[in-house]
């Protein structure tokens, strides 16, 4: 076994710690990876702090891992020594069923296996993530980083890229159709950007009128402030998709109306009991659906990799010391960030 070095919660008010642990010795399929830069998900606060109800302590953090291979299995065929590699949300699935044989192994029908906070379905372990030094993942489930792409800059693509990029390509989002995006951090920027070299007419509907100018800068074609009343009824009946990736409590009924008929609003934000009660006349009255969608499979998140580098897609970033995780986890709660933490593991020996 390799020793390992990364940065864990012990408990939902702990906080962030060091703490040394070991990764597992090379299966024949698997892929060891020397980490080099980890991105922040609004998830690593959920389960660190246990909102979820679900978190197994100590939990290391972080699905947004990019690195470089060290060491391969006996069977690996697709990676060497050198190659830069990533690694998303999941480490695992049961690789047989309908979804997966589908290479969509995010919808396995026996469960995925999450990158942290998951059980190894070979040795009943915990997974850890990678707010650490090093990581091991089966080559099934380890993503090539397209040469032109920074490396740190494609770390968030492997969550806050694929949550967004997913739902647009499976829903048939193409030039000409009018895409609304609500809210813009780091998952609605990344969708302004998709839904606009898709070819679409991007709105982006948000509550602050400051951020107008940014939005436009991101690509979107208009902005509606959903604060005011005039702006969302001109913009009833006027959009094919809404995708919603406020990750808070929201009234939906507003955004709903914006749609033509047989328009999606899909929800990829809020993993939560929707609390404002939706109107089924919003629906029904226009045979409109209300969609959910969680990150992609394997094929579709290297097709993300490939999709931004031909098109020149970066997510925005600011990168974080591993020491500065606490300060980095308070700014994301106030929303004070443009657009996605990625830490730079070179500073966890320093941490």
């Amino acid at each position: 076994m390799a020793q390992a070095r990364g940065y864990a919660a012990h408990s939902p008010t702990s906080g962030l710690s060091p703490i040394d642990f070991e990764r597992r010795e090379l299966r024949p399929d698997d892929v060891a990876i020397e980490i080099d830069y980890c991105g922040v998900c609004h998830s690593d606060i959920h389960f660190v702090e246990n909102d979820w109800g679900i978190t197994r302590y100590p939990v290391v953090p972080g699905h947004e891992i990019v690195g470089r291979v060290t060491a391969v299995g006996a069977d690996v065929r697709q990676y060497q020594p050198g190659d830069i590699v990533g690694v998303g949300c999941l480490v695992d699935s049961c690789r047989q069923c309908e979804a997966c044989e589908s290479g969509l192994e995010q919808y396995c029908l026996e469960g995925s296996t999450g990158t942290y906070n998951g059980i190894d379905r070979h040795d009943g372990t915990v997974t850890f993530g990678g707010y650490s030094n090093r990581v091991v993942a089966s080559e099934r489930f380890v993503v090539r980083i397209p040469d032109t792409l920074d490396p740190a800059n494609a770390a968030p693509i492997l969550c806050a890229g694929i949550t967004t990029y997913s739902p647009l390509r499976h829903y048939g989002v193409k030039a000409g159709d009018r895409v609304g995006v609500i809210g813009m951090g780091g998952l609605g920027h990344m969708g302004v950007k998709f839904a606009k070299a898709l070819g679409a007419e991007v709105t982006l509907f948000t509550r602050s009128a400051g951020k107008v100018e940014e939005a436009r800068k991101q690509g979107a074609d208009h902005v509606i402030i959903s604060t005011d009343p005039e702006q969302m009824k001109a913009a009833r009946e006027q959009f094919d998709f809404m995708l919603d990736t406020i990750p808070v409590q929201h009234d939906f009924n507003p955004y709903l109306q914006c749609l033509k008929f047989d328009g999606t609003h899909i929800i990829v934000g809020l993993l939560e009991p929707i609390d404002h009660a939706i109107h089924a006349a919003h629906l029904v009255g226009k045979r409109r659906v209300l969609a959910g969608s969680l990150i992609g499979g394997m094929p579709e998140t290297q097709e993300v990799l490939d999709f931004c580098a031909e098109h020149d897609i970066r997510c925005d970033i600011e990168m974080l010391d591993m020491a500065n995780i606490h300060e980095a986890y308070e700014r994301m709660k106030r929303g004070d960030v443009k657009y996605r933490f990625v830490i730079d593991m070179k500073s966890l020996n320093d941490a």
